[in-house]
């Protein structure tokens, strides 16, 4: 995976929304995010479209506030647990925004991001937290700067400003999936 940047069983859909990491930068952090479109509705199309500047504002009146923003994730994790990946993982996503960890900015230079499809209070499903270990345990074997003390939700890179994968996200489950593998 370090060589091609690419997850194995994802499937490929690519953002323009991304670019290079700067020069030096090390892959240190993967970020734990949720999202859903519209708000709390799963399935569909408009994350990808979202991800790759094709959402049509007209078409949910959420959609109107976002469609300008240019933003990206590495993956998306679906209710199912497929995967679909939109930026390589040797460039940079921009997926974190203002954010900051251990006292190092802008966490989108030195982090993997990957979404689940969800919403901070709805439950996530036993094949998110079973994709998400594989993916976890790929991006550690082939980044080793990333251990488990360096897997962090959105909320903690930015306190204040964001909130996933929120109080729904159950870190103890997590954890034992990714122990298990």
């Amino acid at each position: 995976m370090r060589n091609t940047g690419l997850i194995p069983e994802a499937r490929w859909c690519p953002s323009p929304n991304f670019g290079e990491r700067p020069d030096g930068a090390t892959i240190s952090l993967l970020v734990v995010h949720n999202i859903s479109l519209p708000p709390g509705q799963f399935g569909g199309d408009q994350i990808e479209r979202f991800f790759c500047n094709r959402l049509d504002p007209a078409e949910h009146p959420y959609f109107e506030t976002i469609a300008d923003l240019q933003v990206s994730a590495h993956a998306l994790i679906r209710r199912d647990g497929s995967i679909i990946q939109f930026v390589n993982l040797k460039e940079r996503a921009w997926h974190a925004g203002r954010s900051s960890f251990c006292g190092e900015d802008e966490c989108n230079d030195f982090s993997i991001g990957i979404e689940l499809e969800g919403t901070d209070d709805i439950p996530y499903t036993e094949s998110q937290y079973r994709s998400l270990a594989r993916i976890s345990q790929l991006v550690m074997a082939a980044w080793p700067d990333i251990t488990i003390d360096r897997i962090a939700g959105h909320c903690d890179i930015a306190p204040g400003r964001k909130t996933d994968p929120g109080p729904a996200f159950d870190w103890n489950q997590f954890r034992q999936c990714l122990n298990a593998g």
